[in-house]
């Protein structure tokens, strides 16, 4: 590092992931005008503008997170600018809904690079809580770009048109770029590289596959962004179709929302040296589930859901959330740190289309109600409650002390 400060490489890292939730969230309030544009005919499709992007990046870290351990973090960065750049491109040429969703594909492509790459450098540098700590104070700057991210969409649609919003896109990314060769130096020294090739690849699936730990966390991180993903692509509809919100009021719940996430961050930041990462995450995934079944009786019960009700159910929702997330990963990667680009990569691909499918299902279900996205978070975190529930009992037994027998050998 050229003498980065703690907050400044947190800042920085933050920025590298938060191309992913930018290109995701500025885009959020104008899908009613992109589907407008291009005559969508079923209003649930609009959605593919969001997933089309996690598809890119589901499929763009299989590559990049071995080219990042066989060629070093920064290369990668500037390989994904340049693929962004194309992508974003396309999508501000498109004159059909295809060739636009071709170009969130090839964002997605383009900004797996710079994911992976902040991933990779954290885990580099820290391991265990430590780790924790770090990406938690990631997370919640991190955070701070969905919390604005709607609004300048906003604005950026009212003053020059949603086409604009991709020229912002890679004035973003260049900057950002910018400021990576500026001042990060390279993470990974070369003899600690890895070549690509087909048996590295092989040893690296073999490597998450069989540890039990980042296997659970890889399927908590699907179920838990598949919920996550879900309410991304629907939230325009709820927000603006459903309550009958404005884009200026949404941009304002969303910033809230995303407010919320950002100080839960903060708090697991504070708390999870103490209490330890896998006990707070199986107490946020428990207070997900039974939030959620509360609020699913409510609704089947045949009261009318309100704005107030549906955003006291999504802070304690967004609340719980952003305690664990940084967590997740954490977790998954804590073992991993002898292939760390490799495993990122795998983690984030094989979860990402897990989510990926779980969001689809879940968000083509949106039948003007939140009974399909409710089900949908209870369902899912109930799941991950209990693969991360069995994880922590076997890491329990895996890491108790040995007692007189085992130490003589007897």
């Amino acid at each position: 590092m050229r003498n980065l400060q703690p907050w400044e490489f947190s800042l920085l890292m933050a920025m590298l992931m938060s191309i992913v939730s930018f290109s995701i969230d500025a885009t959020l309030p104008a899908l009613g005008h992109i589907g407008h544009f291009f005559a969508v005919a079923q209003e649930n499709h609009v959605q593919w503008v969001i997933t089309s992007i996690f598809l890119g990046m589901t499929l763009g870290q299989v590559v990049a997170g071995p080219l990042s351990d066989a060629i070093g973090r920064k290369r990668i960065l500037f390989s994904g600018v340049a693929i962004y750049f194309v992508g974003s491109l396309l999508c501000y040429l498109a004159n059909d809904f295809g060739t636009f969703l071709l170009g969130r594909f090839i964002q997605g492509l383009g900004i797996s690079g710079p994911y992976i790459a902040a991933i990779s450098v954290v885990r580099d540098k820290f391991s265990g809580s430590q780790m924790a700590r770090v990406m938690s104070v990631i997370m919640m700057v991190f955070m701070v770009a969905p919390a604005i991210a709607p609004g300048i969409g906003q604005i950026i649609i009212t003053l020059a048109g949603w086409h604009a919003i991709f020229l912002v896109y890679i004035a973003y990314a260049l900057l950002t770029s910018l400021w990576i060769a500026w001042r990060l130096e390279e993470t990974l020294a070369p003899e600690n590289r890895i070549p690509m090739k087909s048996y590295a690849f092989k040893h690296g699936i073999k490597e998450v596959i069989s540890h039990r730990t980042t296997m659970s966390y890889l399927l908590c991180i699907g179920l838990s962004f598949g919920a996550l993903i879900a309410y991304l692509g629907s939230s325009q509809q709820v927000f603006m179709r459903q309550f009958g919100q404005s884009g200026q009021n949404f941009s304002l719940y969303f910033a809230l929302l995303a407010g919320v996430m950002s100080l839960a961050s903060f708090v697991n930041s504070r708390i999870v040296a103490r209490f330890g990462m896998r006990t707070i995450t199986l107490a946020s995934m428990a207070a997900i589930v039974l939030t959620s079944l509360v609020f699913l009786l409510i609704q089947v019960s045949g009261t009318e859901i309100t704005l107030r009700m549906f955003m006291i159910y999504a802070i304690t929702l967004f609340f719980a959330f952003g305690i664990m997330s940084g967590n997740l990963n954490a977790i998954a990667m804590e073992p991993m740190g002898h292939v760390a680009g490799m495993a990122s990569a795998i983690i984030g691909a094989v979860s990402s289309m897990l989510s990926l499918l779980l969001a689809t299902l879940i968000g083509q279900l949106y039948n003007h109600t939140l009974i399909p996205l409710t089900a949908g978070f209870m369902a899912l975190f109930s799941l991950s409650m209990l693969i991360a529930y069995y994880e922590k009992r076997w890491h329990a037994f895996q890491t108790m002390p040995a007692g007189p027998m085992e130490v003589e050998g007897v």
